[in-house]
């Protein structure tokens, strides 16, 4: 699709080119054959002194005059074939630049849906089994079916966790025109985020430690919110009980620098590379920590810190714990 796409597109900038090179090679050969009639005609006129006579009585050999036109055609013809070779050799370079982001964003579409597909299969080939296997059960008791319903429950979380996850990737995979970067202070958004992950932590017997000025940084406050509440909830999560989280905000040039330090299970620098990837979930500490999740939230994070024209990254050793470094540009 991509190459016959590519192909057409080649083939509109070479129609394009062509008409706008013949239109231009026949006024360029109208004006020369004009203006070879006017030297002939102010030739003749000069050497015989007859102004009366017509453009037609030329005092050049009309032979002359014939080869010199038609070795206009001919130079011209050459020219354009030039620009023909040239303009279809360029023209397929640049279609092929024009449509690779095309065919890129299709080629991600794809991989969306096949993954978010394989994702939503498991948790609803579970949910399928369990209740089959329960109607099949003649035998099954109040105390059975309330297991049932509880573990169907279960996999009915997951699948709501999993679909808010890829509606939330999707609406910062395609932003919208009115998504507005204003002044946000980094106290509030910080704050805003560690009451929303309070009770989390309180499950976990952790405890968030918290040391930000009032810095401003430009933004926008809600999505600002969500990318802590996913870098607070991975720490929480990852975190044995007992331990402390702490966010910091530090200012370095033209930006702010937004640290959450947690002492938990730690990144193996082999899976550091790929924690941004959608779907994405390590096969070492964080896995067997049981806290295995969809793997969107970092993904998410990263979509959202590069609308704020920000960077993040992690800093991790396994066994000794992670920080989250996000960078967002100071409000001027």
């Amino acid at each position: 699709m991509f190459d016959a796409a590519r192909l057409k597109l080649t083939l509109w900038y070479l129609l394009i080119i062509m008409v706008v090179s013949i239109f231009f090679s026949t006024i360029i050969y109208r004006g020369l054959v004009t203006e070879i009639d006017r030297v002939t005609r102010i030739e003749r006129i000069r050497v015989q002194g007859f102004p009366q006579l017509s453009v037609s009585s030329a005092f050049l050999d009309p032979d002359i005059v014939g080869e010199l036109k038609r070795r206009i055609i001919i130079g011209l013809a050459l020219i354009n074939g030039m620009i023909l070779v040239g303009s279809g050799i360029l023209g397929y370079f640049l279609a092929g630049k024009t449509l690779k982001p095309i065919a890129d964003m299709i080629d991600e579409q794809n991989r969306f849906v096949s993954d978010a597909s394989h994702e939503l299969r498991t948790p609803l080939t579970s949910l399928k089994t369990s209740m089959e296997v329960g109607l099949r059960d003649k035998n099954l008791d109040l105390a059975g079916a309330k297991s049932l319903i509880s573990e169907s429950i279960s996999d009915v979380d997951r699948l709501q966790s999993l679909s808010e996850g890829l509606l939330q990737l999707t609406q910062f995979q395609q932003v919208a025109d009115n998504f507005k970067l204003e002044e946000v202070s980094v106290k509030n958004f910080v704050g805003a985020a560690v009451k929303r992950v309070k009770v989390l932590a309180k499950s976990k017997n952790v405890k968030v430690g918290v040391d930000v000025k009032d810095f401003k940084v430009r933004g926008n406050g809600y999505s600002l919110i969500d990318l802590m509440v996913i870098l607070l909830d991975n720490a929480i999560k990852y975190s044995p009980k007992g331990k402390i989280i702490v966010i910091k905000a530090e200012k370095s040039n033209r930006v702010i620098n937004i640290l959450v330090k947690d002492q938990g299970v730690g990144i193996s620098k082999k899976d550091l590379p790929h924690i941004f990837d959608r779907f994405y979930r390590a096969d070492t500490a964080r896995t067997k920590s049981g806290q295995g999740g969809y793997g969107l939230g970092l993904s998410i994070a990263k979509k959202i810190v590069d609308i704020h024209q920000g960077t993040i990254r992690f800093d991790s050793r396994v066994g000794r714990g992670t920080t989250a470094v996000v960078s967002l540009p100071i409000f001027s």
